[in-house]
């Protein structure tokens, strides 16, 4: 069972979906391979394109925190900045 769940909304701006994309999707194999990363899915909304969705599990907060500083994701940002209209992310625990 997981410890922290998270959940990461991104909505593209419309004529940056295919960059934002090709983006997150570069991030998918490096982060997997992370320590402490137990599922890290990448989903993209059936009616808009442009918003994509991270459901993650992960062993410990300190290890998610260790992921989020990561030098992969410093270089996600500074690819797709200014493509990315939203952006929030959402720490959970499983209660059932």
């Amino acid at each position: 069972m997981s410890k922290l769940t998270i959940v990461a909304n991104i909505q593209a701006h419309p004529d940056k979906i295919d960059m934002v994309k090709a983006e997150l999707e570069r991030l998918i194999s490096i982060t997997r391979a992370e320590e402490g990363c137990i599922q890290y899915d990448l989903h993209q909304d059936n009616e808009n394109s442009a918003r994509f969705l991270f459901y993650e599990n992960w062993e410990s907060r300190e290890l998610w925190q260790a992921h989020m500083n990561a030098t992969h994701l410093a270089e996600y940002r500074k690819a797709t900045e200014g493509a990315v209209a939203e952006f929030s992310i959402h720490e959970m625990s499983r209660i059932g």
